[in-house]
C-alpha cells in the first residue's frame, strides 16, 4: 500500500497499479482509438477525394491529434481518471493527494503520451513506470498524478476500540436522543482511524467532535477524561442500547418463536461486550431467555430519557 497525505493529515492507503495492469488498459485504449481513427480516416478519404495533397495532409494530422491526443484527454477528463481500458481493469488516474484529476492534468498526460506510448511505442513509458517506486511514467510525473487499483481485496471492517472498563456504563443517563446521524458517523470513522493520524490533528478533531457531542447531549463533558475516551464510551452507551432496543423490538413483535442459541448469542454479544454483564452459568437456552426477559422488563419500566451522568458507585 502506498500513504498518501491530505491537507487535512489523513493518510490514505492506495495500492498503486502495476506495469502489467497498466500496459494492459493502455492496450485497450490504443485499439479503441485506432479503430475510431481508421473509420474517420476512412470517412474523410471519401469525403476529401476532390482536394489537392496538401489539404488531405492537413486533415489527416488534425484527425490523428483529434482522435489520439484529444479523445484520451477528453475521456478523462469528463470520466476522472477512468478510461475504457481503465475501467475494465480497474484502474483509475488520481492526484498525488488521492482527489480526482482535472483538465490540466489529463492534458499533460495526453501529450506526454505521445512521446512515451505513440513515439517510441511504448519503450520509455515502460522504462519509467519499472523505475519509479509507483510506478508512474513520465505524464504522471509531470502531470502531478498517480494510477491505482480501484478493485482491490476487500479487508474487515474496522470496528470502535472499547473505552476504558472505570468508563463502562458512567453515561447510562446521558439523553443521546439529539445527537444527529452525521456526528455519529463522524466519531465512529475517527474513532476507527484516529491510529492514522498525525498527533496534533488527532488532539484537535478529538476535542471538536467531544465538544459538538456534549452539546448536543446538553451535559458537558466530565473533568480528567480524555476526549477520545470520552468518545469511545459514548459511542459504546449507544450501541448497548441498540442491542437492548432491538432485542426488545423482537420480543414485542413476535418474530422469532423459539430463538436459537446461535442466534440469541449473536443478538446479544455487543450488549455483553460494552456492558460488562456476564450471564449466569447454565444452559445457553436459559441465559438468552433470562436476558430476554430482563430486556423487556427494562423497556416497559423504563422511565423518561433524563440529561445527566450517573453518581458514581
Amino acid at each position: 500500500m502506498n500513504e498518501l497525505v491530505t491537507g487535512e493529515a489523513v493518510v490514505l492507503g492506495l495500492q498503486p497499479a502495476r506495469l502489467p495492469s497498466r500496459a494492459l488498459a493502455i492496450a485497450i485504449d490504443l485499439a479503441v482509438l485506432l479503430t475510431v481513427f481508421v473509420l474517420l480516416s476512412i470517412g474523410l478519404a471519401v469525403a476529401t477525394v476532390t482536394l489537392d495533397e496538401a489539404a488531405v495532409a492537413a486533415i489527416a494530422v488534425a484527425s490523428f491529434l483529434l482522435v489520439l491526443v484529444g479523445g484520451p484527454v477528453a475521456v478523462e477528463t469528463l470520466s476522472h481518471g477512468r478510461s475504457l481500458g481503465k475501467l475494465a481493469c480497474g484502474l483509475r488516474v488520481v492526484r498525488d493527494d488521492g482527489g480526482p484529476i482535472r483538465f490540466r492534468h489529463a492534458l499533460v498526460r495526453g501529450a506526454m503520451g505521445v512521446v512515451e506510448v505513440l513515439g517510441t511505442f511504448g519503450v520509455v513509458g515502460c522504462v519509467a513506470s519499472l523505475v519509479s517506486a509507483r510506478g508512474r511514467r513520465l505524464g504522471d510525473v509531470f502531470a502531478g498524478t498517480l494510477v491505482v487499483r480501484e478493485r482491490v481485496p476487500a479487508g474487515r471492517a474496522l470496528a470502535v476500540p472499547p473505552p476504558p472498563p472505570w468508563l463502562v456504563g458512567r453515561f447510562a443517563q446521558l439523553d443521546l436522543s439529539g445527537v444527529p446521524e452525521g456526528l455519529w458517523l463522524a466519531v465512529r470513522q475517527y474513532l476507527t482511524r484516529m491510529n492514522q493520524l498525525d498527533v496534533t490533528v488527532r488532539g484537535s478533531m478529538a476535542e471538536r467532535l467531544s465538544t459538538d457531542l456534549a452539546a448536543h447531549t446538553g451535559v458537558p463533558m466530565p473533568q480528567g477524561v480524555p476526549a477520545a475516551a470520552y468518545l469511545a464510551a459514548v459511542v459504546n452507551e449507544r450501541q448497548a442500547r441498540d442491542a437492548r432496543r432491538v432485542a426488545a423490538a423482537a420480543v414485542r413483535g413476535g418474530q422469532a418463536p423459539a430463538p436459537s442459541p446461535v442466534s440469541m448469542d449473536r443478538e446479544f454479544s455487543v450488549h455483553r461486550e460494552f456492558s460488562g454483564h456476564r450471564p449466569t452459568e447454565g444452559r445457553t437456552g436459559e441465559v438468552g431467555a433470562s436476558a430476554t426477559a430482563s430486556s423487556a422488563r427494562d423497556v416497559g419500566t423504563a422511565a423518561p430519557p433524563t440529561t445527566g451522568f450517573a453518581p458514581p458507585a
